[in-house]
């Protein structure tokens, strides 16, 4: 399979150091997502939001809710992090999530 196909944007390449000016650029650009994810999606109908972006591929609704869903896992395991002596590392099928029935008829905005 053509890599381009699969990682449209490119494989995932970690920084391993980041400046303190690094780290607050970074961390002001989470109160936009929200809005520019809204902004780029609203204008789509039923039938855009339920393509796959590729073959074998999410749709943008699921992609939509996988982002929510990893963000409520993430600030689990923070808060568990904070509140535990020896937190357990969890983690969950993302695969299967993504094909439960709320990914397909729970609307985006949710």
């Amino acid at each position: 399979m053509d890599g381009n196909v699969r990682f449209p944007i490119g494989h995932f390449e970690p920084s391993l150091k980041f400046s303190s000016e690094d780290r607050i650029h970074i961390i002001g650009q989470i109160p936009g997502i929200t809005k520019t994810l809204r902004e780029i999606t609203e204008h789509l109908i039923d039938d855009q939001l339920c393509t796959p972006y590729r073959d074998g591929g999410w749709t943008i609704t699921q992609i939509v809710h996988h982002l929510a869903d990893n963000d409520m896992n993430a600030y689990i395991r923070f808060k568990r992090a904070l509140t535990e002596d020896e937190p357990m590392a969890s983690s969950y099928r993302e695969d299967l999530w993504a094909s439960l029935h709320d990914y397909r008829i729970t609307p985006i905005e949710d």
